[in-house]
């Protein structure tokens, strides 16, 4: 089955929100359960040099964890039998694996469908590659990748100023080029210039890396990086799907170019607040839609007690990201009641945000928002 990461984005929130209707002795069992498988495929992909943090692992290294992941196994295989199948057989049960494309996948949903035992696959491409340039495989299932390029294809990583290529494993422009790739843009020739080179090399857009393996990975849009005021480059992406690991947080949109720090606009997770709420004893009251939380009168929303709550969920999220740099920090944030849909046209047809018309269309509030 093929789908765009906002689709099993749902399908993960809508197993989150069954177990936390658990009552509580169960719910405590399944976060247990979900720990230890969590160590358990960490351990099996250091194990198998699927582990993008550990492409340089040694042997001694590989050895431990191939250990760890023997000791762990049993526990594995009772928490798939009391609650993994299930969550299978909420997706009909009958599924050998899932394709992902059109965007970024969030890492921590890759990591859940791993965990739960639903093989899926990302693909990369763009309308102008026909659409699929690489993609993950069964037997080369590298998550946090988006697999090595298909027969024929080829992908450089070059410098995005220079244009020269650069080192396996140092991030920069994704070129690609390969049969997939377009002839020109239909009556454009200035703007097929631009995209492409004379030697046939199409300028994704985007950022990357590629591993000693040729496995590619993609760490944003060039043209959606932020500059801080201090010259800091940013990438929004990694920190956005860092976010969405709160189950407080349904979307989440980075800004802040030109500013001192990051900002975000943050569209809540009702069902999940609202169940915080009511624990706190909280009467939760929602603002009219298009209407910014914080504006007083509004609702409880825009209370204190609320604004603590995502300040630590974003606090924990951003600094538990590999690589976390005190620039990722994000600073000022505004809660947006209406989410962001094709319906409203902040985003596109495969479920991206579109970040210029979210700006422009909040651009007073994000102004206020540094002031």
């Amino acid at each position: 089955m093929i789908g765009v990461p906002r689709l099993w984005e749902s399908v993960y929130e809508g197993i989150q929100k069954q177990l936390r209707e658990q009552p509580p002795s169960r719910q405590r069992l399944i976060q247990f359960f979900l720990s230890v498988s969590q160590r358990y495929i960490l351990a099996q992909r250091l194990a198998q040099n699927l582990s993008l943090e550990h492409l340089d692992a040694s042997t001694s290294q590989r050895l431990l964890a191939r250990l760890q992941a023997a000791l762990l196994r049993p526990l594995h295989w009772l928490g798939d039998r009391l609650i993994y199948r299930q969550a299978r057989q909420g997706v009909g049960g009958q599924i050998q694996a899932l394709i992902s494309g059109g965007g970024a996948l969030a890492r921590h949903v890759d990591d859940f469908f791993e965990l739960i035992g639903i093989p899926l696959l990302v693909g990369y491409g763009l309308t102008e590659t026909a659409p699929v340039t690489n993609a993950r495989t069964l037997s080369r299932n590298l998550r946090g990748s988006a697999g090595r390029p298909l027969p024929g294809t080829e992908i450089r990583i070059v410098d995005p100023d220079s244009r020269q290529p650069l080192a396996p494993g140092a991030k920069g422009l994704v070129l690609i080029r390969g049969p997939e790739v377009m002839q020109a843009y239909y009556k454009l020739p200035q703007a097929t210039v631009k995209a492409i080179d004379s030697e046939g090399w199409f300028d994704s857009g985007d950022l990357g890396w590629v591993t000693p393996d040729n496995d590619l990975v993609l760490t944003g849009r060039a043209k959606d990086t932020i500059v801080l005021s201090n010259g800091e480059n940013i990438e929004p992406q990694p920190l956005e799907d860092a976010c969405s690991r709160s189950p407080y947080i349904d979307q989440i949109m980075v800004v802040g170019q030109d500013q001192r720090s990051l900002g975000a606009l943050i569209v809540p997770n009702r069902d999940a607040l609202q169940h915080w709420a009511e624990q706190q004893n909280l009467k939760l009251t929602w603002p009219p839609l298009g209407m910014p939380a914080e504006t007083p009168q509004a609702s409880s929303l825009y209370s204190q007690l609320v604004r603590d709550l995502f300040r630590q969920e974003l606090n924990r999220e951003v600094k538990n990201r590999p690589g976390f740099r005190p620039d990722d920090r994000i600073g000022p944030f505004v809660l947006i009641v209406e989410p962001f849909s094709v319906e409203n046209g902040m985003m596109t047809q495969t479920l991206k945000i579109k970040r210029p018309v979210v700006s422009d269309r909040y651009r007073d509030l994000i102004n206020n928002m540094f002031e």
